[in-house]
């Protein structure tokens, strides 16, 4: 590989930045179980000046720095409401996206290891997606040891879920930005294939919060395969790389708060869900050892991009920690993501010597 990849430009601010996409999340499928979750009675909400209760949009600004506020506020005072921006029904407890995720009443959707996606991918050769990440890692990981600083979002993690797709399907080195997100992606991931830019995402923010607390960067420095992948979860619940996703009921749906109705745009704010407290407790803490783990990112079966995302999460770690044992943030250094349909820090300021 070449250094030149590294150097980020202003390009990636452009509106058709992939990161800047909306990606579609969920096939059709058979009706889920029941989803954990309490039914809440809903606060009465606060009046705005003049009298008129006005439900916050979560395009407002300042979200793209903080969503959580307006997250909040939705979960408990709105949970059903029509937001004019987004030209949608507004969704965000727990209960009511995964119901919207899964249920055959909504339609139009694909996230990666739901059932329609794991029936596409049947002659995935697992040991060999494993070795692929493990090398690519590795080699990415080495490129950063001899650094008095670097920037893990542009050195490491945009490389990594591209790097992987290039080495699995033969493609050069210096041809992956050209070809992998297009006919390379494809031939591994199917459908799934865009799914490189959500992982470049998921990945960032994974390492975000591994590196943010130090108890945490010791507990995974060593740590087994379960223990990481548990880590990588709980960074999906906590910060998912899509903050929120579009449907579309195909018939009046029962929701907390009012009933959806049927042929409507829904908007299911899965940052919302994903720190929703009748679901979680603590939701807004960082904690891979919870014992009510979950999220919505991707489903739970079988796809090459699922597969994959998982990988890269573990050996990211294992490659980073191993080439770089004293790896941390720079001083004074605190990831900051943003972004208001998909989110991830856009730097990860790291010491790689300490």
């Amino acid at each position: 590989m070449r250094d030149e990849p590294n150097r980020r430009t202003g390009d990636r601010e452009k509106s058709d930045d992939p990161w800047r996409r909306l990606p579609a999340m969920t096939p059709l499928g058979p009706a889920a179980a029941t989803v954990p979750g309490r039914v809440r009675t809903v606060a009465e909400p606060s009046p705005a000046p003049g009298g008129r209760t006005v439900a916050p949009s979560p395009l407002d600004p300042g979200a793209a720095l903080d969503p959580y506020p307006v997250h909040r506020r939705l979960r408990e005072e709105f949970p059903l409401t029509y937001d004019p921006l987004l030209r949608a029904w507004v969704l965000s407890r727990y209960a009511d996206v995964a119901t919207a995720l899964t249920d055959r009443r909504f339609t139009h959707g694909h996230r990666p290891g739901d059932p329609a996606c794991v029936r596409a991918h049947t002659d995935v050769d697992l040991a060999e997606l494993r070795s692929v990440v493990e090398r690519t890692a590795h080699v990415l990981a080495r490129r950063i040891t001899g650094r008095d600083r670097a920037d893990l979002v542009a050195d490491f993690c945009h490389w990594l879920p591209a790097g992987t797709v290039a080495a699995a399907v033969g493609v050069p080195y210096r041809d992956m930005m050209r070809l992998v997100r297009g006919r390379a992606a494809t031939a591994l991931a199917g459908e799934c294939g865009g799914q490189i830019a959500v992982r470049e995402k998921a990945l960032a923010s994974f390492l975000g919060n591994v590196l943010a607390d130090p108890d945490q960067t010791a507990a995974l420095r060593h740590a087994p395969a379960g223990l990481v992948a548990r880590a990588w979860a709980e960074s999906l619940r906590l910060d998912p790389p899509v903050q929120i996703a579009v449907r579309r009921t195909r018939e009046d749906v029962p929701v907390s708060g009012g009933i959806l109705p049927g042929g409507s745009s829904v908007a299911l704010l899965v940052g919302a869900a994903g720190r929703d407290p009748e679901r979680f407790r603590e939701p807004d803490r960082f904690d891979p050892l919870r014992d009510d783990p979950g999220q919505l990112t991707y489903g739970p079966g079988f796809c090459p991009a699922v597969i994959l995302a998982g990988l890269e999460a573990e050996y990211a770690v294992r490659a980073l920690f191993e080439a770089m044992p004293r790896l941390r943030l720079a001083d004074g250094f605190r990831p900051a993501p943003d972004g208001l349909i998909t989110r991830a820090p856009r730097t990860l300021v790291v010491l790689p010597n300490g």
